[in-house]
């Protein structure tokens, strides 16, 4: 994020009933990028719980999604903020 290069983070939650249909993103433990994702057990990626965390506060990672999951996120969070700008 501009202008000192932080990151927007969204939560995950393994308390799967947390998660917005058609908002946020479940992965599952069957999903192709399960494994990379580094998490243990089935979660939900809530787009409706975000942060800015300057760069000195992420200390790594613990792993990725796919990038096709990732370009979701990003379309299902733009659309709805350019929905509630109309």
């Amino acid at each position: 994020m501009p202008p000192f290069g932080d990151f927007l983070v969204c939560g995950l939650s393994s308390q799967l009933h947390q998660g917005v249909p058609e908002f946020d993103e479940w992965i599952e433990t069957a999903d192709d990028d399960f494994v990379e994702s580094g998490l243990l057990v089935s979660s939900v990626i809530r787009l409706g719980f975000l942060a800015v965390l300057p760069k000195m506060r992420i200390i790594g990672t613990i792993g990725n999604v796919s990038s096709d999951r990732h370009e979701l996120l990003f379309q299902r969070l733009s659309h709805y903020l350019v929905a509630k700008e109309q």
